[in-house]
């Protein structure tokens, strides 16, 4: 108990480090490179910061435990928008490109409703049972490569139509110590989250907490993490698209990626108590969409922030009442 306790400390600390070499590497490499700052927060970022979701998933699905898996993901994709970027948001206003606002967050947005149509077979098929079977885990897969092929599109647009990371807003770094940072943070964001997870789950079930309420919480908050150090880390630095970026590619490597992978392994059978989670997922993802035609265009403001994480708290204690 005594080195769970030691590792879950060590963790944010590793967390909290990894996050800020990831964040200066990526940063580093989109300059050198010529690649913008979106991209590189949608890709590599977006990856990194997801390893934590993908090996708690992964793990989960192996040993049965399919209702961590599922509440992994739906917690996660509801923290990164309603905790993070409320928090991120609170630190400095997010202005949000044009892409992002009708393309990549929109695309999130489909990754929900999809996420429905495969998961709720028993209300929209009248199936005995929901499911998401390794066909869905296929066809999340799919969708996954789709979006890799628009991230590369956008890598490959004129340069004039993107704003690149200016080479002057960021530390002049050679190419191998860019990817060395890169390599060391994602490194330390697995380890550190991974202890961190570790740690909350050993003491959330000595409390003989369920599942389905250890995996939209405790292990949600924990694998996202990695997402709220670098995407504060990245505002701190004012790289906004990244830390912008970093979110919505998260949420979407989670559900398209990430779930797509666990119902390859094994078939995850969806309860009708998730239902409302998906339900708020999606809501949350409306409404970040929707923030960004209110007050000032394309930006979600301090107040929006505090509305975000006022709703996250609302929800964290909807789901302790119900158990």
């Amino acid at each position: 108990m005594f080195i769970t306790i030691v590792l879950f400390v060590v963790g944010f600390i590793i967390l909290v480090k990894g996050a800020d070499m990831l964040v200066s590497g990526a940063s580093s490499l989109a300059a050198r490179l010529g690649v913008s700052a979106l991209v590189i927060g949608l890709t590599i970022v977006a990856f990194g910061t997801s390893a934590p979701e993908l090996i708690v998933n992964l793990l989960a699905s192996l040993q049965g435990n399919t209702d961590i898996a599922i509440g992994n993901i739906l917690g996660s994709n509801i923290v990164n928008i309603l905790l993070i970027l409320g928090i991120c948001a609170v630190m400095y206003p997010l202005s949000v490109g044009k892409g992002t606002t009708w393309k990549e967050i929109p695309f999130a947005l489909l990754a929900v409703v999809m996420l429905g149509c495969l998961a709720l077979d028993q209300m929209l098929g009248g199936a005995e049972s929901s499911l998401i079977s390794f066909g869905d885990g296929l066809v999340l897969i799919g969708f996954f490569a789709i979006f890799l092929y628009y991230i590369f599109s956008i890598a490959k647009e004129d340069a004039g139509q993107m704003e690149s990371v200016k080479t002057d807003a960021v530390p002049a770094q050679s190419l191998v110590r860019s990817v060395t940072l890169i390599a060391i943070g994602l490194s330390g964001l697995v380890i550190g989250g991974k202890w961190i997870v570790d740690g909350a789950v050993f003491f959330a079930t000595a409390l003989g907490v369920s599942e389905s309420l250890i995996g939209l919480t405790i292990v949600a908050v924990g694998t996202s993490l990695p997402e709220l150090a670098t995407s504060v880390a990245a505002v701190y630095r004012r790289n906004i698209d990244i830390a912008v970026g970093n979110i919505v590619g998260s949420n979407i490597f989670n559900i398209f990626w990430i779930l797509g992978v666990s119902a390859v392994i094994t078939p995850l059978p969806f309860s009708e108590q998730f239902t409302i989670d998906l339900l708020v997922t999606f809501g949350a993802t409306l409404l970040l969409f929707l923030v960004l035609f209110v007050g000032r265009k394309h930006t979600i403001e301090r107040w929006q922030g505090v509305l975000f994480i006022v709703l996250y708290v609302a929800y964290v204690a909807y789901l302790i009442g119900r158990g």
